[in-house]
């Protein structure tokens, strides 16, 4: 049996390929995303745990930033003299780091990378653990000068004597460059700027006396948990202390989110993958051993068992898997080396000879791999095991042509009822969490449900698409819609592979127009000011910039915004953290808010706070309740709910709860922010898109802020909007390669099974031609069948996805028609090029060979 199924195996090792390339695309994935993540992960744990002092001296600050403040937390600078007394210190070095700065060339272009990497201004000292060595030129000293890191020196042509503008927040300041510092260890991606550090206390954080931390330097001899203890019995609890160790894992675990971002990426590409070569390779399985029924049928009659029978065709299956998983895991490698040149591009300089291969990820990689043709090759095993000794002496199948489906419509319905249950449950639900969860499981068991009855639906849906192609295509249309109905569960597999790809895309095409159209109705009835001034990350910037735009000729009215983390225990015993808002007085004249109690002048008024109306509900909170609040650097205060506001509107990231207060009191307890927009009305008798002009030209130096209106609005968040779509996409074109691959493997299994019949049609006078067009009509029948269901079930996902956002204040619906009509008229194309190869096979085919075709 063993020597039977290896034989076997290789006879059909062409019909084999394209299932094989199912499993390398999804082992690919897995493996490419494990080798990137342990090898980015590696990198960086060397370099945090290279650069880290034995022990780092920082300032307190409990309340998590989600949105940037541009308050930068400090310690005194005295606190390195007291550090340095502790017996155990060897030296103390104090740091004045800042992040929140914009460097700018001759011709105000940034200097700095542009893709999310941050632009880091710091002083230099000479240290054993500093990423960077001088290089060329010498070190800063005096305000004037600064030293500059080579990789962006070589990307945005800087050279030694260059001057730069560095946009910081007590202002900004001019500096020559007099050095560049090469990196020694892995560069994040990160632009570097130093001064001398008397010049980098002064001018980034506007205090010659401050520091960002303290790096502590241990003695021989001693540990970094026994100076940690040393230096704690001095400092007490007033600061934050972390051995080399724990804050290597603190910046590894912010790097972790960032990760996790590309690894999920990936994993749901392989997970794709995954779902859709599971039906390529049922598909494929149920037809080889249909074609193979006589030759199954003569082992048993010369005595194979069932249990042979079946364990022949899973060993030819684990074949599979093993020789997929091996050259998929030799694809993931190659792909993970791909995204190291890539992160470089992005200006994170990774080695792909320090690539981590760890034994994790072949484990996983063949787990995928062989699991998945096991799993998938198992029903047509059982099917094969069922094979009738007789069949040997008959020309019979086991295809599954005319077994009744009746099992599958029970179980189908079973399931439809219980998915379409929880998407009733999702619409109705008043908790985002519970509707979100119920989402998940409705979206898992609709797309099972129709997976399991998509072949009782071949014969109505496919009947209606395919009822014009005996008018216009004669008799060749009219087989070829029959060849498409002559066994429903290979034509529902086959296109279920098209619809598990194109349901998704619907569903959150449904999502993202509705999100589109909320945030633009949202637009239309809050903004009122004239022009927003703000960075595109919705990052801070200093206050020059303010002044600037209210000095512009033309400005009249112009509204300060700015944004604070802040902790409160509600009335309902629940301590929350969020973000808050402070607006200046005349919030009114440039944005329109409904209040369901109160008004901005008490909303805005000192000690006062302005909170949504569900949320206050949620939390026991009314108006005149008074809640003790936490701000950053451990300031406390009670604030009093003056106004509940009633907007309908998303809230932004970390904003939960709508809530805004007046600029005066955000001012009194977070007094060293920076503004992070600003609303601006033209002056009566000034046009709008004059003053426009001259806030742009104001504003030229400062490169990091944008002049927008309602209309730059609408455009932004489309584009944010499209990045999550162009991820869709991208699964789309994966899951279409695999369809394509299905609907190929699909027709040349077919064509082979039919050969006698081809041949007997040619004979009675069929045409090449005709031959390669009934084959192409069949292809694109079943093509546009799988796109009939994958979009009806996506709209019903994007539905049900819509009824969450509109618990988040998103709630409008939108249908994009034009992206459905083209991805209908893209499964037409998809069709036809799937039939591609296999019409050209069939119309090849000799006829007298093929009418003796067994």
């Amino acid at each position: 049996m063993l020597k039977a199924t290896l034989r076997s195996f290789l006879a059909h090792k062409g019909r084999l390929a394209l299932s094989a390339l199912a499993v390398i695309l999804s082992v690919a994935f897995v493996a490419g995303s494990l080798i990137f993540s342990d090898t980015v992960t590696r990198t960086f744990d060397r370099l945090f745990a290279s650069t880290s002092a034995d022990v780092t001296v920082a300032p307190k600050d409990d309340l998590d930033e989600s949105v940037p403040t541009g308050r930068t937390p400090t310690l005194p600078a005295e606190v390195a003299k007291r550090v340095a007394k502790v017996d155990g210190v060897a030296a103390t070095h104090v740091d004045a780091s800042v992040e929140n700065i914009t460097v700018v060339d001759r011709d105000n272009d940034p200097v700095g990378p542009t893709t999310g990497a941050p632009t880091i201004a710091l002083n230099w000292y000479k240290s054993d653990r500093s990423p960077v060595e001088l290089t060329s030129g010498r070190t800063p000293s005096g305000p004037g000068e600064a030293l500059i890191d080579a990789d962006t020196a070589d990307k945005k042509d800087v050279e030694i004597g260059d001057t730069l503008s560095v946009l910081a927040a007590p202002g900004s300041f001019k500096v020559r460059i007099v050095g560049i510092a090469t990196f020694t260890t892995t560069n994040p991606g990160a632009a570097l700027v130093f001064l001398d550090t008397p010049t980098a206390q002064t001018k980034l954080l506007g205090d010659k006396d401050a520091a960002t931390s303290i790096a502590v330097d241990a003695a021989p001899g001693v540990s970094d948990v026994d100076l940690k203890r040393r230096v704690a019995a001095e400092l007490g609890t007033a600061y934050d202390l972390k051995t080399a160790e724990e804050e290597a894992e603190s910046a590894a675990s912010e790097l972790g989110g960032f990760l996790d971002v590309i690894k999920y990426v990936m994993l749901g590409f392989a997970g794709v993958a995954v779902l859709v070569g599971i039906f390529l390779i049922v598909n494929t399985f149920s037809m080889l051993i249909a074609q193979r029924t006589r030759e199954l049928g003569l082992l048993r009659a010369l005595g194979a068992d069932r249990k042979q029978v079946r364990r022949s065709v899973l060993i030819e299956a684990v074949l599979l898997g093993v020789v997929g998983s091996t050259l998929g895991l030799a694809a993931g490698i190659g792909l993970a080396a791909g995204l190291i040149e890539l992160m470089g591009l992005f200006g994170m300089n990774l080695k792909s000879t320090e690539m981590v291969i760890g034994w994790p990820t072949p484990f996983a990689s063949y787990v995928v791999g062989v699991g998945v043709t096991f799993v998938a090759a198992y029903l047509p095993a059982r099917r094969a095991a069922q094979v009738s000794p007789m069949a040997a002496l008959a020309d019979a199948e086991i295809a599954g042509v005319g077994r009744p489906l009746r099992m599958r419509a029970l179980v189908g319905s079973v399931v439809a009822v219980a998915g379409a249950a929880a998407l009733v449950g999702c619409a109705t639900s008043s908790d985002t969490a519970t509707a979100a969860s119920l989402l998940g499981l409705g979206v898992v068991l609709s797309l099972i449900a129709t997976v399991v009855a998509g072949p009782l639906l071949v014969r109505p849906v496919i009947r209606v698409l395919g009822g014009a192609f005996p008018a216009l295509f004669g008799s060749v249309g009219r087989m070829s819609q029959r060849n498409a109905l002559r066994n429903p569960r290979r034509t529902g597999a086959t296109a279920a592979a098209l619809m598990v790809g194109l349901a998704l895309v619907g569903g959150l095409s449904v999502a993202s127009a509705s999100m589109t159209k909320s945030f633009d109705d949202q637009i239309d009835k809050t903004l009122g000011a004239d022009f927003v001034v703000q960075n595109n990350a919705f990052m801070p910037f200093p206050p020059e910039v303010t002044k600037k735009v209210a000095d512009t000729d033309g400005a009249g009215l112009v509204v300060r915004s700015r944004f604070t983390p802040m902790k409160l225990r509600m009335p309902d015993g629940r301590t929350v953290e969020t973000t808050a808002a402070g607006f200046g007085k005349q919030l009114d004249e440039v944005v329109k808010t409904t209040y369901a109690q109160g008004n901005s002048a008490q909303a805005l008024a000192p000690g006062r706070l302005a909170m949504d109306r569900d949320y206050a509900k949620d939390h026991d909170v009314r108006v005149g309740s008074v809640l003790p609040v936490e701000f950053p650097g451990e300031r406390k205060a009670e604030l009093t709910v003056a106004a509940l506001t009633d907007n309908d509107g998303a809230a932004g990231p970390g904003m939960q709860g709508g809530l805004f207060m007046g600029l005066g009191t955000l001012e009194k307890y977070v007094p060293d922010g920076q503004d992070s927009a600003v609303y601006v009305n033209a002056s009566p008798g000034t046009d709008a898109e004059a003053l426009r002009d001259r806030l742009d030209t104001a504003l030229d130096p400062y490169p990091q802020v944008q002049v927008r209106d309602q209309a730059d609005y609408k455009k932004l968040i489309r584009e944010q909007i499209a990045v999550m779509l162009y991820l869709v996409y991208a699964l789309l074109g994966l899951a279409i390669v695999i369809a394509v691959l299905g609907v190929v493997n699909t027709l040349a299994l077919s064509v082979v099974e039919r050969t006698r019949e081809i041949g007997l049609l040619r004979a009675i006078g069929l045409a090449r031609r005709q031959l390669r067009r009934m084959i192409r009509l069949e292809s694109v029948v079943i093509a546009v069948f799988g796109a009939v269901l994958g979009l009806a079930l996506g709209l019903v996902w994007g539905v049900s996805m819509q009824q969450v956002l509109e618990l988040q204040g998103l709630k409008a619906f939108a249908v994009p028609w034009s992206t459905l009509v083209a991805v209908v008229i893209g499964s037409v194309v998809v069709g036809i090029v799937a039939a591609l190869l296999p019409a050209l096979r069939a119309s090849r085919m000799n006829v007298l060979e093929a009418i003796a075709h067994e």
